[in-house]
């Protein structure tokens, strides 16, 4: 083979090594990565994972290495692959089954089985926009599966292509945790930038559609953090009564992971709780401007309530109508009227001046 052929050959082989993409395989495998102690991650496919896994699986977990298998949960066939050839367990298959949104991390038969939430890869501060992972971790293997694209995820697998080791499957699941942490930690800055933007307009005097806009950011961040709120905790449980598997090391990374995701939801929080009091500051303007409003509306009626009142009196089709024959008779009812009305003018402003 020549030169040129051998390296129009490896550049094919380059490319294809990478070749996952978001669809899915006819299996609904997203992506698949094999992981050896010390080198780069390599793109597997399912047929080859479950033979590697056989070979793997009587041997220590850094002796050897593991393999992170990514479903997406639209294909009908993922669950039975997942049973029948991955040995997924019953805690598992029925958390996928029932759908559950609530963050959790279980100790399941001798693997770690995890639920928790992410945004969607275009996140738009829509509250429809986050949705749920479901995470399976065993010594030698890592499955998650998903229905929408997610944003944590796929940086994780964007780390991976680029070379990033881990040397264990937790350490793995520390890192999609991190990734976690600095989708979120992105999102609350976004959304203080929007709050300050928001804030300003508001010290300016210009409200317009902004009330509507901390409503959504608002809903966007009550639903994180109700979502996000009991992973932490989840971490805490977990690392009280570890699998035996699980090393040290992975532990330390664990709690460090969950002290930072703590200080991001407290920082979530924070900013829902300034949202509220922009909000109930927009409504006491808003309100405030109701009540000028409606003064200055009683004022009109008040003070035109002399003027309706004579004209009423005045267009009766009566006999006796005081001045119907003197010539001055229209000056005479005007002035009258003027007069009272300049009057109660008088009162009423000089009682709101007080």
């Amino acid at each position: 083979m020549s030169p040129e052929s051998t390296r129009q050959s490896d550049r094919t082989m380059s490319a294809n090594r990478w070749a996952d993409h978001y669809g899915s395989d006819a299996n609904g495998l997203i992506g698949g990565f094999a992981f050896t102690p010390g080198q780069a991650a390599r793109a597997i496919g399912l047929e080859q994972c479950i033979g590697q896994l056989e070979s793997w699986r009587a041997m220590p977990p850094h002796a050897a290495g593991f393999i992170w298998l990514h479903f997406n949960l639209s294909d009908a066939s993922v669950r039975r692959t997942m049973k029948e050839h991955l040995g997924a367990t019953p805690e598992f298959l029925d958390a996928l089954d029932q759908g559950s949104r609530s963050t959790r991390i279980e100790n399941a038969q001798q693997a770690l089985v995890a639920v928790v939430n992410d945004v969607a890869y275009e996140f738009a501060f829509d509250p429809s926009e986050i949705a749920t992972l479901w995470i399976q971790v065993q010594p030698h293997l890592v499955i998650t599966a998903r229905t929408h694209p997610l944003r944590s995820v796929d940086r994780l697998r964007q780390s991976v292509r680029q070379g990033q080791v881990f040397g264990s499957t937790v350490a793995m699941l520390t890192e999609l945790m991190q990734d976690q942490g600095r989708v979120l930690e992105h999102i609350v800055r976004e959304a203080s930038d929007r709050v300050d933007a928001i804030e300003d307009g508001l010290l300016s005097g210009r409200l317009a559609h902004r009330r509507s806009d901390l409503s959504r950011l608002r809903r966007v961040l009550v639903r994180l953090e109700r979502l996000l709120a009991p992973e932490p905790g989840a971490l805490f449980r977990l690392m009280r009564h570890p699998p035996q598997w699980v090393s040290a090391e992975d532990l330390e990374e664990l709690r460090q992971t969950s002290d930072e995701m703590a200080l991001v939801i407290n920082d979530l929080a924070g900013l829902k709780e300034r949202i509220k009091l922009l909000q109930e500051e927009i409504a006491a303007q808003a309100a405030e401007e109701s009540n000028r409003s409606l003064y200055a509306l009683t004022a009109m009626t008040v003070l035109a309530l002399p003027i309706n009142l004579m004209a009423g009196l005045m267009g009766m089709n009566v006999g006796g109508i005081p001045f119907a024959e003197d010539s001055r008779g229209f000056w005479m009812v005007a002035g009258g009227v003027l007069s009272v009305t300049s009057l109660a003018a008088l009162w009423f402003f000089s009682r709101r001046r007080r």
